[in-house]
């Protein structure tokens, strides 16, 4: 049996690698996508008091501190029987979806979208940010480069400190809106606005007014039905910072539903020896393997899965989108009692996440004109207690879930995270295999045919520093290398 591997792979955040196994004919006989690192934070978050959280989690990763950052103040709340107050919720949804624009450009262009907008057979020193710089110039450069500053600055001016914000308390905020910066905010949200319109006349222009790659959208190598899961407010509205939890099969009708602390009821996680990335499912169907299909209990949990599970968009510019979107899949009103069809060319969450993205930047608009924008209502005082709390937001990869269960002196005994990357585990090892056995054949592979089983997991926009957690046993494998040339001199495994 021959063995590729391809590793590490590239443009994520974290680490992780593909071994692919080909049979004697040169087939893909088994494919697995493995993470080897161990971050470990449900453990050693034991004991810290609960109060920590917020700015513990946040280390967690580079790439998504706002979203732990939020679970946490929330999953707090939550234990301690707290709501937030009205003016800081209001900030603490501005900067999320300052975040949500920021994040979501940076996998359109920076990691994910190179794949379209420069070609995946293209060398791989040209498939990245610059290249996407070299192909449309300086002024798409400035724009990518400008949304990012913009947004990260208010998130640091309104979270208190930049990449690792801190501004979240139980119950509050930390500060109120500057009245003397609320202009220059209102002035960037609506260039998120003007940018969001951008990049969706680029993806139309470049990926789906191109035949070749309009195939690869809506072809069938990068398909998968599965259920979908997603974040919903009044009226099935999508949300990102609050709602409850929606999942919608593979026809579209309602399988669950429930308030984020009631997620243990509905989902169950496994663990495979050759990774530690978490495999959870939905109890409901229940796990059936490494399989999709209405009977399986592998879900989605992304942007595309979350178009999948709302009904609407509640912001006038996103929602033509979205049915725009449903439109170009004939999808629109054809699903389950007159809803959107689910759609599951996986390929088209490039798409779903810049319809966010223009959603986000829409939201951000509506906050900041909101009349009580400037209140200064913010913090209140909190009085800790014993209790277990789960806070959720929708991160930009899939819905993240925070269970703290705390002590009477106020510190942690549990904890338990789902992170968005973790929802999709099972989800990107089926797309990683369909995509592996339909693009290799006779053992024949090149740059560009690995690139594109990479893509498989690539369009997930995976956090593997996030998502590396592990329940039971911690298998270790140590490979010991000679310096010059990389030999394996010594190979060590604890089961």
């Amino acid at each position: 049996m021959t063995r590729i591997s391809i590793d590490p792979i590239t443009r994520l955040e974290g680490h992780g690698k593909i071994e692919i196994f080909l049979d004697e004919a040169g087939e893909v006989a088994n494919a697995y996508f493995q993470v080897p690192e161990l971050r470990g934070f449900e453990s050693f978050c034991v004991g810290r008091q609960a109060e920590e959280m917020p700015n513990i989690t946040n280390r967690i990763c580079g790439v998504c501190p706002e979203a732990h950052h939020m679970a946490a103040v929330k999953a707090v709340e939550a234990a301690y029987g707290v709501s937030c107050l009205p003016a800081a919720r209001r900030i603490r949804e501005l900067v999320y979806h300052a975040f949500f624009v920021a994040d979501h450009t940076t996998h359109f262009y920076c990691l994910g979208g190179p794949d379209f907008l420069i070609g995946p057979d293209a060398p791989a020193a040209e498939r990245n940010i610059l290249g996407v710089l070299r192909k449309f110039g300086t002024d798409v450069g400035a724009q990518v480069i400008g949304a990012r500053k913009r947004n990260h600055e208010l998130i640091k001016e309104l979270g208190g400190r930049g990449v690792h914000l801190c501004g979240g308390l139980p119950g509050g905020w930390a500060m109120p809106v500057p009245p003397e910066r609320l202009a220059d905010y209102r002035t960037w949200a609506r260039a998120n606005v003007a940018f969001a319109k951008l990049s969706l006349g680029l993806f139309d222009t470049l990926v789906m007014n191109d035949p070749a790659y309009r195939d690869l959208v809506l072809g069938d190598l990068y398909l998968h039905t599965t259920h979908s899961m997603g974040t919903v407010g009044p009226g099935n509205a999508l949300e990102l910072y609050d709602g409850e939890i929606r999942v919608v099969d593979t026809t579209g009708a309602e399988l669950v539903r429930y308030q984020p602390g009631d997620y243990l009821e509905h989902l169950e996680e496994r663990v495979e020896p050759w990774s530690y990335l978490k495999f959870p499912y939905l109890k409901r169907p229940g796990w059936q393997g490494f399989r999709d299909g209405q009977d399986s209990g592998v879900y989605l949990s992304s942007p595309l899965s979350r178009l999948n599970a709302c009904d609407r968009i509640a912001t006038p510019l996103a929602q033509a989108e979205f049915e725009r979107f449903y439109d170009a899949f004939g999808a629109r009103g054809a699903g389950t009692a007159g809803r959107n069809r689910p759609v599951h060319q996986r390929l088209a969450t490039h798409w779903a996440r810049l319809i966010e993205l223009l959603y986000a930047s829409e939201r951000m608009v509506e906050l900041l004109d909101h009349p009580d924008i400037l209140d200064t209502a913010v913090r209140q005082a909190v009085e800790p207690r014993a209790g277990s709390g789960v806070g959720s937001v929708e991160a930009p990869r899939g819905t993240l879930t925070h269970h703290y269960h705390i002590d009477e002196r106020g510190l942690l005994t549990k904890v338990n995270m789902i992170v968005g990357t973790t929802n999709n585990n099972a989800a990107m090892s089926l797309s990683i295999m369909k995509a592996a056995r339909g693009l290799i054949h006779g053992g024949k592979v090149s740059e560009g045919i690995l690139n594109r089983v990479e893509m498989a997991f690539r369009l997930y926009d995976p956090c593997c520093s996030c998502s590396t957690h592990a329940l039971g046993k911690a298998p270790l494998e140590l490979l010991v290398r000679r310096l010059d040339d990389g030999a394996v001199l010594d190979h060590l495994v604890r089961d």
